[in-house]
């Protein structure tokens, strides 16, 4: 083993007074789980809880991943922002498939979120560009408000053990379906 192996192998892990995620107590909408636990993290104090990796994929089909900030959601869906010809801007246009993964250290919750992404209106990009802190009152046509539709959801419950605990739902024929991710063994 390497000297930097033997470090990272002795760093802490996750303390033992978590909270437990019952996969026979979640609702039947995710959506419903993932603003409850965004909302225990914004409650705890957690620096910029909003804040996740979102991964698009590059021509290559490879991901991409980045930390964005949400901005909204709603019935379009889990809003972010960026120029629409940045590099994820063109990766969205090539391809509109996308996940967001928050992480919430403090609690040991992990969600992934995954579909497809939709660009929202010109009056919807707008109102965000004029939002942001550094706004000088001119529009910004290269600006652009994208929604990710859900398909998919994996939460997360971190344990002492690292015998996480998975729930993941999944989108068919319009409703969601859920159920326990099994952990290996070992």
């Amino acid at each position: 083993m390497s000297e930097l192996r033997d470090r990272l192998r002795a760093l802490p892990g996750f303390p033992p007074d978590l909270p437990v995620l019952d996969g026979d107590a979640v609702p039947e909408n995710p959506q419903a789980l993932f603003l409850d636990w965004l909302e225990d993290a914004i409650a705890s104090g957690a620096r910029q809880p909003h804040a996740m990796t979102f991964t698009s994929l590059d021509a290559s089909g490879f991901p991409v991943g980045r930390t964005l900030i949400l901005k909204d959601i709603d019935e379009n869906g889990y809003q972010v922002s960026t120029h629409r010809t940045s590099r994820k801007g063109e990766q969205l246009a090539e391809d509109d498939r996308a996940s967001m993964v928050f992480f919430w250290r403090e609690s040991g919750r992990q969600v992934r979120i995954t579909g497809t992404v939709a660009a929202l209106s010109k009056e919807i990009s707008q109102a965000d560009w004029g939002s942001r802190p550094n706004f000088t009152g001119e529009p910004n046509p290269d600006w652009q408000v994208y929604a990710l539709v859900p398909s998919e959801y994996e939460f997360m419950q971190a344990r002492e053990d690292r015998k996480h605990t998975r729930i993941e739902y999944t989108l068919s024929g319009g409703r969601w379906t859920h159920g326990h991710v099994p952990t290996p063994a070992g």
